[in-house]
Protein backbone atom coordinates (compact mmCIF):
# COMPACT_ATOMS: atom_id res chain seq x y z
CA UNK A 1 0.00 0.00 0.00
CA UNK A 2 1.28 3.46 -0.89
CA UNK A 3 0.69 6.39 1.44
CA UNK A 4 1.46 9.98 0.43
CA UNK A 5 2.53 12.89 2.61
CA UNK A 6 0.95 16.27 1.92
CA UNK A 7 4.38 17.42 0.78
CA UNK A 8 4.55 14.59 -1.76
CA UNK A 9 1.09 15.49 -3.07
CA UNK A 10 2.10 19.13 -3.55
CA UNK A 11 5.40 18.17 -5.18
CA UNK A 12 3.60 15.79 -7.53
CA UNK A 13 1.07 18.41 -8.64
CA UNK A 14 3.90 20.76 -9.64
CA UNK A 15 5.57 18.20 -11.90
CA UNK A 16 5.22 18.34 -15.68
CA UNK A 17 2.59 15.85 -16.93
CA UNK A 18 5.17 13.61 -18.59
CA UNK A 19 7.10 13.32 -15.30
CA UNK A 20 3.86 12.56 -13.45
CA UNK A 21 3.30 9.69 -15.88
CA UNK A 22 6.84 8.43 -15.32
CA UNK A 23 6.28 8.62 -11.55
CA UNK A 24 3.14 6.53 -11.81
CA UNK A 25 5.03 3.92 -13.83
CA UNK A 26 7.88 3.86 -11.31
CA UNK A 27 5.46 3.53 -8.39
CA UNK A 28 3.68 0.59 -10.03
CA UNK A 29 7.09 -1.02 -10.46
CA UNK A 30 7.98 -0.30 -6.83
CA UNK A 31 4.88 -2.18 -5.72
CA UNK A 32 5.34 -5.13 -8.06
CA UNK A 33 9.15 -5.50 -8.10
CA UNK A 34 11.03 -3.37 -5.58
CA UNK A 35 14.35 -4.83 -6.70
CA UNK A 36 13.94 -3.81 -10.36
CA UNK A 37 17.26 -2.30 -11.49
CA UNK A 38 15.69 0.69 -13.27
CA UNK A 39 14.50 2.08 -9.93
CA UNK A 40 18.04 2.22 -8.56
CA UNK A 41 16.77 2.19 -5.00
CA UNK A 42 19.27 3.19 -2.33
CA UNK A 43 19.31 4.56 1.21
CA UNK A 44 19.65 8.32 1.42
CA UNK A 45 22.87 9.47 3.02
CA UNK A 46 22.36 11.25 6.33
CA UNK A 47 18.66 10.34 6.54
CA UNK A 48 18.17 7.10 8.51
CA UNK A 49 15.24 5.03 7.29
CA UNK A 50 14.70 7.12 4.15
CA UNK A 51 15.13 5.60 0.71
CA UNK A 52 15.26 7.15 -2.74
CA UNK A 53 14.44 5.77 -6.16
CA UNK A 54 14.91 6.97 -9.69
CA UNK A 55 12.05 8.19 -11.87
CA UNK A 56 14.28 9.66 -14.61
CA UNK A 57 17.90 10.78 -14.73
CA UNK A 58 16.82 14.05 -13.06
CA UNK A 59 13.84 13.11 -10.88
CA UNK A 60 13.69 11.00 -7.72
CA UNK A 61 11.11 9.88 -5.17
CA UNK A 62 11.96 9.57 -1.49
CA UNK A 63 10.08 7.15 0.72
CA UNK A 64 10.18 5.11 3.89
CA UNK A 65 8.57 1.97 5.19
CA UNK A 66 5.45 2.64 7.26
CA UNK A 67 4.02 -0.49 8.85
CA UNK A 68 2.89 -2.74 6.01
CA UNK A 69 3.03 0.12 3.50
CA UNK A 70 5.33 2.66 1.94
CA UNK A 71 5.11 6.35 2.78
CA UNK A 72 6.00 8.57 -0.18
CA UNK A 73 7.76 11.64 1.21
CA UNK A 74 8.98 13.85 -1.68
CA UNK A 75 9.28 13.83 -5.45
CA UNK A 76 11.46 16.14 -7.51
CA UNK A 77 14.96 16.83 -8.71
CA UNK A 78 18.02 16.20 -6.57
CA UNK A 79 18.10 19.89 -5.58
CA UNK A 80 14.50 19.85 -4.37
CA UNK A 81 15.02 16.66 -2.38
CA UNK A 82 18.04 18.06 -0.56
CA UNK A 83 16.08 21.06 0.78
CA UNK A 84 14.78 20.79 4.37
Amino acid sequence: MLLRTERFKKDFQRLPPEIQDRCETALRLLISNRSHPSLRIKKMEGAPGIWEMRVTDDYRITWQFAGAGILLRRVGTHNVLRQP
